[in-house]
């Protein structure tokens, strides 16, 4: 059985996080070796999220809470995915800590693993509100105007990818990037990797309040076609 490295990032997810571990704990241990982990970035949460996290592992020995000073969802994933690749893990899932994604959606994953360098979540609907779809098929549209490539869903926080595919690609970035997953996303299709995407269930937030808001959304929108004209340059390197 291979190893499992379940990467979540966490800002202020007190209310959330045990629901969270006691929900995918047990998906962690069902389908990976002993080797697995399910690691928790904590993104400088200035609640007690850390604190439960690191209540919660006592018991827990696959669990690893990862603290680090607050810089973004996206930096909170580069972590996870550095730590991720350092220990060699054979596959690398990533989902969100605020309950709006659903285990039961993750053995249609696990079964396809090895049909696929990596398999993207497609949102068809989404509990996140109107404005959060809008901004996703915007940025859907950037992404084609700028890589040629149509996406159905680039940012989706419900990805399996193979080792070999995170180490292809996770370097193009800088370590505080704040939009990994849509690179990585991007840079399959564009770098003709085999990708697959595959409908998931996409709630609300169970409780807290989401980290990013439109504002902050629409100033890293702003940013955001510079930095992926000069990451084209990289992948069109690596696809040559």
């Amino acid at each position: 059985m291979e190893s499992l490295y379940i990467i979540a990032p966490a800002y202020n997810e007190e209310e959330n996080i045990e629901d969270f571990v006691n929900a995918w704990y047990p998906v962690l241990e069902t389908h990976g070796n002993e080797a697995s982990r399910l690691v928790v970035v904590n993104d400088g949460s200035t609640d007690k999220t850390y604190e439960k996290l690191c209540r919660l592992a006592a018991g827990r020995s696959r669990l690893v809470p990862l603290d680090k000073p607050n810089g973004g969802h996206g930096s909170a994933l580069m972590t996870g995915y550095g730590y991720a690749l350092e220990n060699k893990a054979d596959f690398i899932f990533q989902t969100d800590s605020d309950g709006q994604t659903y285990t039961s959606d993750f053995e249609n994953f696990w079964k396809r693993r090895n049909t696929c360098d990596a398999l993207f979540a497609y949102r068809p609907v989404r509990g996140d509100g109107k404005k959060r779809q809008f901004i996703e098929r915007v940025l859907c549209l950037i992404i084609r105007m700028i890589f040629g490539v149509k996406l159905p869903d680039v940012n989706a926080p419900f990805r399996l990818m193979k080792r070999s595919y995170l180490e292809a690609f996770l370097d193009t970035m800088p370590e505080d990037y704040n939009l990994p997953n849509v690179i990585l996303t991007t840079a399959g299709a564009y770098c003709g990797k085999k990708i697959r995407f595959l409908k998931i269930h996409f709630g609300p937030r169970i409780s807290g309040k989401n980290s990013i808001n439109i504002r902050k959304i629409f100033m890293i929108g702003i940013k955001a076609p510079l930095d992926f004209i000069r990451i084209k340059t990289v992948l069109t390197q690596k696809r040559q």
